[in-house]
């Protein structure tokens, strides 16, 4: 009963779920390297720094969360 195009279409999303993820990995790990060296490159951290990163690395916690189930 299981349609090979069915099939092929289930393993492409899957594909494409999982692309989409490690897109999104890399993405945050940019920007909270990003964050980091702006914050410290003038010498100390303001108030303003330490939200930004602890936001940033929040947002990437919950991302690594989202990260989509294998249908083997």
């Amino acid at each position: 009963m299981n349609n090979p195009q069915t099939s092929e279409r289930s393993k492409f999303l899957g594909n494409l779920q999982n692309g989409i993820w490690l897109l999104g990995v890399s993405s945050w790990l940019f920007g909270i390297t990003d964050r980091s060296i702006a914050s410290f490159s003038d010498g100390y951290l303001s108030a303003l720094d330490l939200v930004q990163l602890f936001t940033a690395s929040f947002f990437f916690v919950g991302w690594l969360f989202l990260k989509p189930m294998s249908r083997a």
